[in-house]
């Protein structure tokens, strides 16, 4: 992969941040689990020029709470993925071609499919393989993300 041509990364949520498992109390409040080492990963990611941004189908507070930390744009309850990559790198005047998505299940595809460099986790679901470049080796919550941003630091970084 020829790293140096990306200038935006785009996260889905769900399955990349965190392990596609939900925990529901009683009370219907819900958590998941995702990997502490990504905070890191991102904040390599930011010093190094590279914008990180998290675009999930989801609308839920768990997902605001962990961009919120890791300071990290978020948009939710989005339908037509695709369209809001397009859209953001336009505001952003990005290329698509110089954007990374990283997906892990179907409702990605379309994402994955207009960007240069389309990523998915290493348990992410079969049918999306004919459309990324490349796989981690860490799972999704298991420290994917911070595997990613480190693959780009370590090809970008300033010494």
């Amino acid at each position: 992969m020829d790293l140096e041509k990306i200038k935006l990364v785009i996260f889905d949520f769900d399955g990349v941040f965190t392990d596609n498992c939900v925990s529901i109390s009683e009370n219907g409040i819900e958590s998941v689990n995702c990997c502490r080492s990504d905070g890191l990963g991102i904040s390599r990611l930011r010093s190094i020029g590279i914008p990180s941004y998290i675009i999930s189908t989801e609308s839920n507070k768990v997902v605001s709470v962990r961009a919120k930390k890791l300071n990290i744009p978020v948009f939710q309850n989005i339908k037509n993925k695709s369209k809001a990559v397009k859209s953001l790198c336009q505001e952003l005047g990005i290329n698509l071609e110089n954007t990374m998505f990283v997906g892990n299940d179907i409702n990605d595809i379309p994402a994955l499919k207009i960007v240069g460099f389309p990523i998915a986790v290493s348990d992410a679901f079969d049918e999306i393989s004919p459309y990324i470049i490349h796989k981690t080796k860490k799972k999704g919550g298991k420290g994917a993300v911070r595997e990613i941003c480190d693959l780009i630091y370590n090809d970008l970084k300033i010494d």
